[in-house]
């Protein structure tokens, strides 16, 4: 017989202090700090505890008291439920304080190398319907809010099309509208979805792995082009065909209407075959004359705008003269890589995804560039000594990797490569930070570059640039 969970208290009238990790904000009750979700500085409330450790505690607004004068109104129907931003609550402005605090923290706290101060943060000019690519999923079994559930009313029908409720893999939320991509993304999804009800077509069965509707990725491009893959877990051609026709027709301003037939246990299509219905396998962005071609599996940073505007801070922090060797470490689709090509003598770029490189090389190709070279693989078993020797020691890396940081292994084969100078790129401070102290015993930072790419979340970039110490 389990042991019965023993109830955690309502504190009462706690003020909150600040924004702290993780998109919380943060409140203080005697020794204890509370992590507190959609509440804001100066908010007064009774928190209900979620969780509770020695030193800390999780929990979440059972009855706001005072609300903050900071706060302003969220513009998305499904904010707090929806998880996917989490500061729709706070200005714009807040936000981007809250960013540049965050990077501050992470090179104070976690790298603790001699740092100038951190540059003013980028802010993103568009703070509303901003992304390029937006993933939805269908569900047989919608989830229900708390005031749903309340309410007594009854839902007859549970199909859904939208977005994981955060953490449960199998709980989908339904989304009448949703702000962060153009509003041509909501029509399409929710034409699908009334379409598959109108004739019968089954919604996935996230726990069983049943049904023909699974998931929708749909990719604007800042030249106007747009892709959108639907992904079907049964090959049930007729009725594929069938939807696939009624999208066409109904939009027409869609370039590239792609399609995958998934029958595995997972959503991702990195191992699918990717089958065209109608227009181009692939959809283009541009910036500064150059065209990148993007397919259904390539990664592109998801706010066009703000990615221009990232990578021109990584080319000026690299300061490129035209005689230099760069290494472009996790290039992607080699946007990086062609973007600096033009102020490089020779760039080379490596990527774990083999489409990727593909994808990169083909954007040389049509753009006329021919001074870059690009290799597929690990990161850790492209980039050592042999490599290096045939291609010769790079007097640049820029450098771009996942969230997770950089293997260890990569970080010591770049100490002894020696190049001149790195530009690190990283959507995760915390991580770039432990990598700039491994980095500290043989280069210094001069320079730091907050980006915002993603307005109303805690996710910030941050470019670093740094430069071999002297000889001692």
């Amino acid at each position: 017989m389990s042991r019965k969970r023993k109830e955690l208290p309502v504190l009462e009238g706690v003020e909150i202090l600040d924004v702290g990790a993780e998109g919380n904000a943060v409140a203080r009750v005697n020794d204890m700090v509370v992590f507190v979700p959609f509440a804001a500085p100066g908010d007064v409330a009774d928190i209900k505890l979620d969780k509770k450790k020695r030193s800390y505690a999780e929990g979440h607004i059972e009855r706001m008291v005072s609300p903050s004068p900071v706060r302003v109104e969220p513009k998305c129907e499904h904010f707090t439920v929806c998880g996917g931003c989490r500061w729709q609550h706070l200005p714009y402005d807040l936000q981007l304080r809250c960013k540049q605090k965050q990077v501050e923290d992470a090179l104070q706290r976690i790298a603790k190398v001699a740092c100038p101060p951190v540059s003013p943060i980028l802010g993103s000019k568009c703070i509303w319907e901003y992304r390029n690519k937006m993933e939805y999923t269908f569900s047989n079994k919608c989830w229900l809010t708390y005031e749903q559930l309340r309410s007594g009313e009854e839902f007859p029908v549970r199909e859904a099309a939208g977005f994981h409720i955060p953490g449960a893999f199998d709980k989908v939320l339904d989304i009448r509208k949703c702000w962060l991509q153009d509003d041509f993304s909501n029509r399409l999804r929710l034409f699908i979805k009334q379409y598959s009800l109108d004739h019968g077509y089954s919604f996935y069965d996230l726990r069983n792995n049943a049904g023909l509707l699974r998931t929708l990725m749909v990719r604007m491009a800042s030249t106007g082009q747009i892709m959108a893959v639907m992904v079907f877990g049964e090959d049930d051609q007729p009725k594929i065909q069938a939807l696939l026709d009624a999208v066409r027709a109904e939009f027409p301003e869609i370039t590239s209407l792609l399609y995958v037939v998934n029958l595995k246990v997972n959503d991702t299509i990195a191992d699918q075959q990717v089958l065209v219905h109608s227009g181009a396998e692939w959809i283009e962005e541009e910036m500064e004359g150059l065209r990148f071609r993007v397919g259904p599996k390539s990664f592109y940073q998801t706010n066009s705008l703000q990615a221009y505007e990232l990578y021109k801070v990584a080319r000026d922090f690299a300061e490129l003269t035209g005689d230099e060797l760069v290494y472009d470490l996790y290039t992607g689709t080699g946007t990086i890589a062609n973007f600096v090509s033009r102020k490089a003598r020779q760039v080379v770029g490596i990527e774990y995804v083999p489409e990727a490189i593909e994808d990169a090389k083909v954007n040389s190709q049509i753009n006329g560039i021919d001074n870059t070279l690009f290799y597929a693989g690990d990161m850790k078993d492209v980039l050592n000594a042999e490599f290096i020797a045939k291609h010769g020691r790079p007097d640049v890396m820029i450098i771009d990797p996942p969230r997770a940081g950089m293997h260890a292994d990569v970080v010591n084969v770049i100490l002894e490569a020696e190049p001149e100078r790195i530009v690190y790129v990283s959507c995760n401070p915390a991580t770039q930070a432990r990598d700039l102290a491994l980095l500290d015993c043989k280069y210094e930072v001069l320079a730091i570059q907050p980006v915002d790419m993603f307005p109303h979340t805690q996710h910030v970039e941050n470019v670093v640039k740094l430069r071999k110490r002297p000889c001692q």
